[in-house]
Formats: structure tokens, sequence, C-alpha cells
């Protein structure tokens, strides 16, 4: 069995990720390549700002919620992201959530959909590449990246996406499902 976690990152109101992240849900439930999907949103998963008294690498947790995310995190077989950009970085919520575990992380792949304007968040996604190589992610070169992206939602706020969003988070699925089985050795 394969499970998917995709991370919604951004937590503001009224936050244009909420769509991307529903419409990247909707196309990897039609992908078929995973057995388990969970679209995570990391505004109810609430984390508060780095509490725990130890290191993550012990796994030593003192708080409920740390277990309960580490259950979530150690479950998965994969990850995608769901990001914005901010001042040419990732948001200080995905840091936190990626910081507050170590082993949970390991041997695992991620892509990346990352959103804004004329860069269509790929500067975050440069930098988060750096993070995740750290706690022996395999970051995927194939990703979505969403240009302009406010200019793609529709009448109800719902994301309307174009033929080259929809065959690279294909091509992002089918890699992701690739290499998540080839980490399955050393998850194990």
């Amino acid at each position: 069995m394969t499970k998917l976690e995709i991370i919604l990152a951004s937590t503001r109101p009224n936050r244009i990720g909420l769509p991307v992240a529903q419409w990247i849900n909707t196309e990897a439930l039609n992908h078929g390549a995973f057995d388990q999907i969970e679209l995570v949103d990391l505004a109810e998963v609430n984390l508060p700002f780095m509490n725990e008294p130890h290191h993550p690498r012990l796994r030593n947790y003192q708080y409920q919620h740390t277990k309960d995310w580490s259950a979530k995190v150690d479950s998965a077989d994969a990850f995608v992201f769901v990001m914005p950009e901010y001042n040419y970085g990732f948001n200080a919520p995905l840091k936190n959530a990626i910081d507050y575990l170590n082993h949970e992380w390991q041997y695992k792949p991620v892509g990346l959909v990352s959103y804004g304007g004329v860069a269509a968040g790929t500067r975050a996604a440069q930098m988060i590449k750096q993070v995740v190589s750290a706690l022996k992610m395999t970051p995927l070169t194939e990703a979505v990246s969403i240009p302009f992206v406010h200019s793609l939602l529709g009448e109800h706020k719902q994301l309307e996406p174009n033929d080259v969003m929809v065959s690279s988070a294909k091509a992002m699925f089918d890699e992701l499902k690739r290499i998540s089985e080839a980490l399955r050795a050393l998850r194990q």
C-alpha cells in the first residue's frame, strides 16, 4: 500500500492555496498511483512554533500535537507540498512543520506544487529543496509551477487548470510513485 500526503502550506485566511490543493488532490485521485491520499491542511494541524524541548532526531516528543504530527508524517510514503512563495522563499508554517520532525521524513520523495505571480513560486521551490535534502528526502525535478495563479480562479474560487498544469501534475505523480517504490527498502 502506498500513501501520499498532500500538505497545504498556506495558513492565511482567504488563501489561494486551498483551491490549488483541492485541484492537485483531485489530480492525484484521478492518477490512481496511490492507494491512499490524504490532504493535510497546516492551518488545521495548527502546530505552535517549535516548542519541543528535545531535538527531533531523538523522537522524544513531549506534546500530543507533535506525536500526532509524527504519526501522520511517518505513515506516508510520499508527499506533495502545495506552497506559496513569500519574499522569494517558502512560508514559515511549512518550515515549522518540517522542523518538528526528522526520521519521519527520511527516504521519502516530495513533489512540489508552487504558485504565485510571474515566478510561479519557483524561487520557494528551489529553496525548499535544500531543506528537504538535508532530511534525506528526495525532491523531484518534475513539479507543478503555477504563474499568475489568481487569473486561474473561476467564479466560485475553484482552480481552473490549463493543459500544462495537468500534464505537469501527471509527470510529477508518475515520478513520485516510481521514486517512492525505489526508496521503499530504505524506509523499512
